[in-house]
């Protein structure tokens, strides 16, 4: 695999004459969507069965792994680090909550704002996750390095397409 080079501005294009014709530019095999949405169904998948023992669904390990990482947490914080509304966030929060593995708590100088913390049992799960990264890693195939720079290419691409949705959205 290459290394990652340095994000390019996202409005500099390719010369068109360089680009394919429209019609194979829409073949479904070009589409990097497409590769980036298979490849995260195959991760839920594999994720599903990694995290059954721990009684976890995928989104809620993500959030797990935010608390077990910076601590208690408001609300909007964790949805910003997982890139998550509260309508999506707080369905999950309950379901932790009720399964015993975080708690929820109101702030007393702003009722509008709930901070998560672990309780114990959800402190107690972070040792049995611990396994989780490395069964992933194994059923990638892929050495650490690979992945490693899979991971800050991607990033890259998000922060260069988060880039580019006001500057698109600005043209329409």
């Amino acid at each position: 695999m290459t290394e990652p080079t340095e994000p390019s501005d996202p409005r500099d294009l390719p010369d068109p004459s360089d680009l394919p014709d429209d019609a194979d530019l829409l073949r479904l095999d070009r589409q990097i969507c497409f590769s980036l949405n298979a490849a995260s169904r195959a991760f839920g998948g594999v994720y599903r069965v990694l995290l059954k023992d721990l009684g976890l669904t995928y989104p809620q390990y993500l959030v797990m792994l935010v608390l077990w990482e910076r601590g208690d947490l408001p609300v909007k914080r964790i949805g910003e680090y997982l890139r998550l509304d509260s309508g999506t966030l707080s369905p999950l929060l309950k379901r932790l909550e009720a399964a015993g593995l975080v708690r929820r708590e109101r702030s007393p100088e702003d009722e509008r704002s709930v901070t998560v913390s672990l309780t114990d049992e959800g402190s107690a799960l972070r040792e049995r996750a611990g396994r989780v990264p490395r069964r992933l890693l194994a059923a990638t195939g892929l050495p650490v390095e690979e992945l490693t720079a899979l991971r800050a290419l991607l990033d890259q691409v998000t922060l260069a397409l988060d880039t580019a949705v006001p500057e698109l959205a600005a043209k329409d």
